[in-house]
């Protein structure tokens, strides 16, 4: 299973395989990418929700820097082994880097927005907390890109803002909602939407590469982030942190900013073996495997409604993805290069699938 660069689908590498060989790969997969995919939220919410660091912003900071040298060391490998690793040879181009800053802006703002809804409102609550990139998506798409919806998209997003809601009601009945928390989320949601259109945008400037795109964008989220850090006094906090000279606590940061890349590649790899339609679905289960492992693993009780607001979250998206997919098999084709593309941007990926 080479790492690929280009991210192409190939959808004939399964010729002469028996049945049972290309279900076990797909299970695997599937597998895989939930493995990562919990892994990485549960990982993230234990790195922000420590009460002696309060750092967001430079834990956010430090997995860009962490992605970065990952770009870095997979082009050295692929140097050294090209038939197991196949990843592409980017040297840093400063027009390049220019043209990507747009997205580079709204992806801090998206990934940070990201973190600090996890940190205030936990895992079990974070899927709903973040459940409105799809509405959102919807009417940026028609403000920013004129393009209009059909009533039956409309309405899954009617049925995904009720369960929101809803969500929102169950938690503060519970007393332990956070407002800040869906606050975050909410804007969360926005910059996920943006980082969409705008990815759409600018895959142009490196050739339709979603790999050379991660590695510009935290090249440039770095350097973003360090006047973001210095305002925010999460330097002081990680001074006086008592921790900060621990291998153990330098080792938890670096295993996830791995996952943070990992996720990259199991995310791509599994609309490689499935197809994006499968994908969503898949992280529509996951992300309610993720919900009831996060209420389990804290005793948490919760209500009939509670649970009501996350199965509205979650069916409400899969049935988006079911109709988008139909518009987008009735659509006339377009250049297979061009799909191909599409079907890898994070338009979708940021509402359930991590």
């Amino acid at each position: 299973m080479a790492l690929s660069g280009s991210e192409t689908m190939d959808q004939d590498g399964h010729n002469g395989e028996t049945f049972i060989m290309r279900a076990g790969k797909i299970g695997a997969v599937v597998v895989l990418y939930w493995f990562v995919s919990i892994t990485m939220v549960f990982l993230n919410n234990y790195l922000l929700d420590n009460r002696d660091l309060d750092a967001p912003l430079f834990v956010t900071f430090y997995q860009c820097v962490v992605t970065v040298g990952l770009c870095w060391l997979m082009q050295l490998l692929a140097r050294f082994w090209p038939g197991l690793i196949d990843f592409p040879s980017v040297s840093f181009d400063l027009k390049t880097s220019r043209e990507v800053l747009p997205l580079s802006i709204v992806f801090i703002s998206m990934i940070s927005f990201n973190n600090l809804c996890l940190k205030h409102l936990g895992v079990a609550f974070y899927t709903v907390g973040r459940s409105l990139s799809t509405v959102f998506n919807v009417l940026l798409s028609y403000v920013i890109l004129k393009q209009t919806t059909s009533r039956q998209a409309i309405v899954c997003c009617g049925v995904i803002l009720a369960g929101f809601w809803l969500g929102v009601d169950q938690e503060a009945t519970t007393g332990s909602l956070s407002w800040t928390g869906v606050f975050f989320g909410v804007i969360a949601s926005v910059c996920v939407s943006l980082n969409a259109i705008y990815t759409k945008k600018v895959m142009p400037a490196v050739e339709g590469n979603i790999w050379k795109l991660s590695y510009y964008n935290n090249i440039n989220a770095c350097v973003l982030f360090l006047p973001l850090i210095a305002l925010s006094g999460d330097l002081g906090s990680l001074a006086s942190f008592s921790r900060v000279g621990s291998l153990g606590f330098w080792g938890m940061m670096t295993l996830g900013g791995v996952f943070g890349f990992a996720i990259g590649y199991v995310t791509g790899l599994q609309i490689k073996f499935t197809s994006p339609l499968t994908h969503n679905v898949s992280g529509t289960v996951k992300a309610c495997g993720q919900t009831v492992i996060a209420v389990v693993y804290n005793s948490s009780s919760k209500s009939l409604l509670w649970w009501t607001s996350n199965m509205m979250v979650l069916c409400g998206s899969s049935a988006y993805t079911w109709v988008k997919s139909l518009e987008m098999k009735n659509a006339p084709r377009r250049n297979p290069q061009d799909s191909a593309k599409e079907k890898l941007l994070p338009e979708e990926k940021g509402n359930i699938g991590v």
